[in-house]
């Protein structure tokens, strides 16, 4: 399954220019670059740059800036051992609102209610591994900032387990999380769902997953591409 990430904004509401031109600032003073090595170590973030863009909009009003982040989106969100949210997106989200003045308030949202969490006021912005719902855009009913990334729900193995393809896949115990896409995911490939020995459905997102795929606690995780490359880059 092939997802489109975006920032989502209440339609009309003019704060997604001010948004956007800070992200377009610090992208030219480097902090994509920056967050880019950080957590994935390659270019899986892309936003546009001008070191102007500011200068072009104005300066804001101080504001709390409240943001649902998906914390089943390792890792541009998620919830850190410590109990604080963390991620790309959060620290993306930090400099920006570090840049306008504003202070930010975040709100763990599931990403199917983006625009019901948009349309009711309880957040201002989705923005944490938040998938572009193209017939809620098309219907107007929010309007992106983005795309800034490709994910795909993908399955992966540990290295030098020899699972190389698909027709491999038969009896293996495959990890994934409960979340709607990746039981969607699974759900449109029938072939592959019937020919697994074992499906583990666990709570914890990616982290989890991962965790149980280095504990030998399972052969295979359904996880997000953008995790499988953070996994693999440590």
């Amino acid at each position: 399954m092939e997802q489109e990430y975006a920032l989502a904004f209440r339609t009309g509401d003019i704060t997604i220019f001010y948004v956007s031109a800070a992200i377009q600032v610090l992208n030219s003073q480097g902090k994509i670059d920056e967050l880019n090595r950080k957590w994935f170590g390659t270019s899986v973030v892309s936003f546009p740059r001008d070191a102007e863009a500011l200068n072009k909009t104005g300066m804001p009003e101080p504001r709390s800036f409240v943001v649902g982040i998906d914390l089943d989106s390792f890792p541009f969100a998620y919830k850190d051992t410590n109990g604080a949210y963390w991620g790309f997106d959060i620290e993306l989200a930090t400099a920006v609102c570090d840049l306008l003045g504003w202070d930010l308030s975040l709100q763990p949202i599931e990403n199917e209610n983006t625009y019901v969490e948009l349309s009711s006021g309880n957040i201002d912005c989705a923005w944490g591994g938040i998938a572009i719902d193209q017939k809620m855009v098309d219907e107007g009913k929010y309007e992106p900032l983005g795309p800034y990334a490709q994910n795909d729900i993908i399955i992966a193995a540990r290295s030098g387990s020899g699972i190389a393809s698909r027709l491999q896949l038969r009896g293996k115990r495959m990890a994934m999380s409960i979340n709607d896409e990746s039981l969607a995911a699974l759900d449109s490939v029938p072939r592959i769902k019937n020919s697994l020995g074992q499906i583990i459905r666990l709570t914890g997102g990616s982290v989890e997953c991962f965790q149980y795929l280095y504990d030998n606690k399972c052969d295979l995780v359904l996880t997000d591409s953008t995790a499988a490359i953070y996994y693999k880059n440590r």
